[in-house]
């Protein structure tokens, strides 16, 4: 399935991080917070100002860092995606 984001939204990919204790014990998945941090799969053309298209600040590939509880999850190809506007990404990871 292929999903392509309208207007100024953005999908991305959540990276799961693998939590481990100092002690050396797993974290199991059910206490894991959700992951705040991705990979942009896709983009919108971006946000209509004034008649105007304005071009979205993140590109595909980009690892970002989005607000915790921003946007709507999606499934994809078995995947968990997450489909969130621009304004939800906090910085781009470089």
């Amino acid at each position: 399935m292929k999903i392509k984001p309208l207007a100024d939204y953005v999908l991305i990919e959540p990276i799961e991080k693998e939590e481990t204790l100092p002690s050396g014990i797993l974290i199991p998945e059910t206490a894991k917070e959700k992951p705040q941090e991705g990979k942009v799969i896709a983009t919108g053309p971006g946000e209509v100002r004034d008649g105007k298209v304005v071009p979205m600040t993140v590109k595909v590939g980009d690892k970002v860092i989005y607000k915790k509880w921003g946007g709507n999850e999606v499934k994809a190809d078995r995947k968990e995606l997450l489909l969130v506007k621009v304004e939800d990404i906090l910085a781009v990871v470089e």
